[in-house]
């Protein structure tokens, strides 16, 4: 019995220690995006250059996104955390034009809200007991849903629509969040270590990065009836 609880007790470190590193990736992403975004908004010249630019900028977060989603496996940590970086900081010169367009209190109310949102779904997900691995296809597919939804929606511009795919968005990622954190232990419970475990916890904390970017997105435009005219 004891030697039961002293590997129940090591496996739960391994877990910890894993999700603690995953977690630290991603809050150390988010928090490079919000200072890049703060300050290019506060530089009007640099802002300017960013909305000039802002096709290429996009261009390059998504490469970047599939280089390190792609090649996940044949990358170092080192290069995939480098990858990473740069990629919170390009959505931090991208994302600086809502500051623009929406007012402070509902960029700050969105993002509280996400950061909510985000922490019961990831809580949920940890130590819920149901497997989820099933609904991996059907979260495939209701993304592509919710693309083909918004690109129609930018033809028809349809008000109730875009209400539409706000909430579908915000309830899929959410749903995502729980996904991708249970995906994330039971990878833990595998037994990675060393550098295998640094390059999947990289690529974790992009996953539930991007999660908690597009729910704060669609929150966003659930708030837009405070956006600036």
């Amino acid at each position: 019995m004891q030697n039961i609880a002293v590997t129940q007790q090591r496996t739960a470190d391994v877990v910890r220690t894993f999700m603690a590193r995953t977690y630290s990736w991603m809050s150390a992403g988010l928090a490079l995006t919000a200072g890049v975004a703060y300050l290019t908004a506060q530089n009007g010249a640099l802002a300017a250059q960013v909305m000039d630019l802002r096709l290429p900028l996009m261009l390059a977060q998504l490469a970047l996104v599939f280089v390190l989603s792609l090649f996940a496996q044949r990358l170092s940590s080192a290069v995939a955390g480098i990858l990473f970086i740069a990629y919170a900081a390009l959505t931090g010169l991208t994302f600086s034009a809502l500051l623009f367009a929406y007012s402070p209190t509902a960029v700050i109310t969105a993002f509280a809200t996400t950061a909510g949102t985000f922490g019961l779904m990831s809580v949920a997900g940890f130590v819920i007991k149901k497997d989820l691995s099933a609904m991996g296809r059907f979260f495939m597919f209701a993304v592509i849903g919710l693309l083909v939804a918004m690109i129609v929606n930018l033809f028809v511009a349809s008000s109730a629509l875009t209400l539409g795919i706000s909430i579908v968005g915000v309830l899929l990622f959410a749903g995502l969040t729980a996904y991708d954190t249970q995906m994330l232990r039971n990878l833990a419970l595998s037994g990675i270590s060393g550098e295998q475990a640094e390059r999947a916890a990289i690529n974790g904390a992009l996953a539930l990065y991007l999660d908690f970017i597009n729910m704060f997105l669609f929150i966003l435009r659930l708030f837009s009836g405070s956006s600036r005219d």
